[in-house]
């Protein structure tokens, strides 16, 4: 099997950046679905996403993988774990947004890199360099002012974290391609997602009102298509490309935060964000350093 060309693409710099923009502004459109229930916005989000994963791997003719999964017990396990993994990210996220907790959303797609590093280094035994090593120390800090300063954790942020982090670390292990496993997950999900909207009796807020059924219809297309669009970007693009590109997202949901909701920055997050910045910086640093590595000893 011949491995993909590792350059970047003008096409999948595109897929890429349009799928961060559109993660960026997610928060202006949960945010006016604020007034409902979280878990009945992730339902939807589950349900609507299913037509149009489905749709594309139609077009792509890459039907026969699904069906493969959904015959193979090993692999719908793994599927399952990742389903309820991004299931319970999407409520977190939700209610982040909601609850007026963008901010804590931000700062937990901020620490994401550094604690898929860290799961490296635990799990799989991978060597740090020290410059990591301090990112992931710098991280934990920013995390102990915020905690000292508000006197509580940031709950939001390290739910978002650790559920986003162990969903990479296994969907690494799930044998399928990224259009594919999107489609498992939310195959799986759609029997707890439908059961859920008949327990709220009838079909909850959807067909109540015109507003409230577009913008959960909306939902699926708002979940899938970045996802989606960054699948297949990532493909396109060099590994530390695609790892400068991820901290557009959290960086618009920031100012999103800051300067569309109004939500207080405040002394803790005025210290604690820069040290997470200043971690990502050597983070990042410490990453292009060993793909020129790579590069050399190839």
């Amino acid at each position: 099997m011949t491995q993909p060309e590792n350059r970047d693409t003008p096409r999948g710099f595109a897929f890429a950046l349009t799928a961060y923009l559109l993660w960026g502004g997610l928060p202006l459109y949960l945010k006016a679905m604020s007034h409902l229930p979280a878990a009945e916005v992730v339902a939807h989000r589950v349900l609507w996403s299913v037509p149009i994963a489905g749709a594309l791997l139609i077009a792509l003719g890459r039907t026969r993988d699904i069906r493969t999964a959904l015959a193979t017990p090993r692999m719908l396990l793994m599927g399952a774990v990742t389903a309820a993994l991004i299931s319970i990210n999407w409520g977190i996220y939700v209610w982040a947004i909601a609850s007026g907790h963008t901010l804590d959303a931000a700062l937990g797609y901020y620490i994401n890199p550094l604690f898929s590093i860290f799961l490296g280094a635990v799990l799989l035994r991978e060597r740090l360099a020290p410059a990591q090593i301090a990112a992931i120390a710098l991280a934990a800090a920013a995390v102990a002012v915020l905690t000292f300063e508000q006197g509580r954790l940031p709950l939001a942020a390290l739910g978002l974290t650790l559920s986003w982090g162990f969903y990479a670390f296994f969907k690494k292990w799930l044998p399928i391609g990224p259009n594919q496993g999107f489609l498992l997950e939310v195959l799986l999900l759609t029997p707890f997602a439908l059961a859920y909207i008949l327990w709220l009796g009838g079909a909850g807020h959807f067909l109540t009102g015109t507003g409230d059924t577009l913008l959960l219809m909306g939902a699926g297309v708002v979940t899938a298509v970045p996802l989606l669009f960054y699948a297949n970007g990532a493909k396109l693009l060099k590994l530390s490309t695609i790892g400068i590109m991820q901290y557009i997202a959290p960086t618009l949901i920031m100012l999103v935060g800051v300067f569309v909701f109004d939500e207080p920055f405040g002394r803790a997050r005025a210290i604690a964000f820069p040290m997470i910045w200043a971690a990502l910086i050597l983070y990042t640093s410490s990453l292009l350093r060993q793909m020129r590595a790579a590069r050399r000893l190839a």
